[in-house]
């Protein structure tokens, strides 16, 4: 059994620990030593005090150097990173073994991005004031990060939240997701063995979130990256010391419209995977879908025909196709959202039940009443709703009702609706003909409204994580 002792250097021993149980059976994993106020004071003062010290910044090529040995390191670990994602964060190794890709491609992004690194040349000389002038900037980096991540993907998220932290020359303090942090540790414990300095990422798994505000509010602090609740990141945001940047990623309530002349057998396979891969535990998951009223039918009882005989069970499985939920709670919860909606006049087509205490059933709901949980807020669970609609228009209002936007898409084989539904369809990212969790990771990935504020997509990451620093020469010989 791992023991993850606190990545701080010299960090004392606090005699505190969580023990780290798989979601499926609670089997006790790990064990994690817990940070304390003393913990976090010495991990602020290190990443400060090498921030502020421009003799210890670590040069790029050193950078780019330790990010690529990194690489190298994880892809010869490919199979202990995708077990140990699996057993954590209860994504099946079906879908930890793309996660763990994802990964390794995300730090290879981080050089690509860095390698391309360039300033801007500011004209000058074009009027009087600017004569005899040159000016151009440089990137340099932004300070202290401190990055909290979430236990959906535990290893791409903190690659997404670290990774660029490194590459733009930021010493980094990470918090995983409490529920999730062996794959943080293996990742920033492959850093140091490639050759990073440890004070440069440090690591902690914090109790609470009162902790965790004290690290994320101090003023040492230049940027935060946050990947979690709406709740807790925008109270966080409203913390933040003066002149401390962030980026929030929250959850969205992701909207489909099917037209009339969607090509359906096309869109179900996107469909089921976009509304149940992962549990549906992914923030950009389908869950709300319009479709046309001479098809809504006919698509819910396929989709629930296809999503009543997906596996279910033990993630480390090699046949699970669809895992537990991180908490026994949230399968209460959301088993309590779903009856809701059937109480409230939803035709459930599959599912509405728990599979054990930690496996929900893939759950197909028609029109569910608007006023619904599941209509309203983020399920965060595997469950599709299915409404009917007559006319585009009421189908375009529906979806943007809510205070919640991130990405959502259409399906139709006419260009004329496709151009139509992404000028007025809310979000960041429209697509058509695939569902709403399509990402690749150097695209931008943006929550608008309450899901989140500024860019994700990590060579956007990598830009909010520097300054653009302006050098104004003065010669009489230009």
């Amino acid at each position: 059994m791992k023991h993850l002792r606190i990545l701080v250097p010299g960090a004392r021993d606090t005699h505190e620990s969580l023990d780290i149980t798989a979601p499926f059976d609670s089997a006790k994993i790990a064990v994690a030593d817990l940070a304390d106020e003393q913990t976090i004071e010495q991990a602020l003062q290190t990443a400060y005090d090498l921030y502020r010290d421009k003799e210890k910044w670590l040069p790029l090529p050193t950078r780019l150097a330790i990010l690529e040995k990194a690489a190298v390191i994880m892809r010869d670990e490919f199979d202990k990173l995708t077990v140990e994602a699996a057993q954590e964060g209860g994504k099946p190794l079906i879908d930890s073994r793309i996660e763990v890709t994802r990964a390794i491609e995300g730090v290879k992004l981080c050089v690509e991005t860095m390698r391309n690194e360039k300033g801007e040349l500011i004209p000058m000389g074009i009027n009087s004031a600017s004569s005899h002038k040159v000016a151009f900037t440089t990137p340099e980096p932004i300070g202290v990060v401190v990055a909290v991540s979430a236990f959906n993907h535990p290893l791409n998220l903190i690659v997404h939240q670290v990774g660029p932290a490194i590459a733009s020359g930021c010493p980094v303090i990470v918090k995983p997701a409490s529920k999730t942090p062996i794959s943080c540790y293996n990742f920033v414990n492959i850093l140091r063995r490639a050759g990073l300095p440890d004070e440069w990422c440090q690591a902690m798994v914090i109790r609470n979130t009162t902790l965790a505000t004290r690290l994320v509010t101090d003023s040492r602090v230049a940027f935060l990256s946050f990947i979690g609740s709406s709740k807790v990141g925008w109270m966080l945001r409203s913390k933040l010391a003066p002149g401390t940047r962030c980026a929030l990623e929250h959850g969205g309530v992701a909207a489909v419209i099917m037209a009339e002349d969607a090509d359906i057998e096309m869109a179900l396979p996107k469909l089921l995977k976009g509304g149940f891969y992962h549990a549906g535990q992914v923030c950009v998951s389908v869950q709300r879908i319009f479709a046309h009223e001479g098809l809504a039918r006919f698509l819910a009882e396929k989709l629930a025909g296809m999503a009543s005989q997906l596996i279910v069970g033990d993630p480390t499985e090699p046949s699970t196709e669809i895992g537990p939920l991180i908490d026994p709670a949230e399968v209460i919860r959301i088993n309590e959202w779903v009856h809701e909606a059937v109480n409230g006049g939803a035709t459930l087509l599959c599912g509405g039940k728990k599979r054990s205490e930690s496996c929900y059933e893939c759950t197909v709901l028609l029109d569910p009443p608007d006023s619904a949980l599941v209509s309203q807020e983020e399920v965060f669970g595997p469950v599709v709703c299915i409404y009917s609609y007559t006319d585009i228009e009421d189908a375009i209002t529906r979806a943007n009702q809510l205070p919640f936007s991130f990405q959502a898409a259409v399906f139709t084989g006419n260009i004329d609706t496709a151009m139509k539904i992404y000028r007025s369809l809310d979000g960041s990212a429209i697509m058509v003909n695939d569902h709403t969790a399509f990402r690749v990771d150097w695209m931008p990935f943006a929550g608008l409204k309450e899901s989140g504020l500024a860019t994700g997509g990590i060579p956007h990451t990598i830009k909010d994580m520097q300054v653009q620093k302006m050098l104004v020469l003065h010669s009489l010989e230009l």
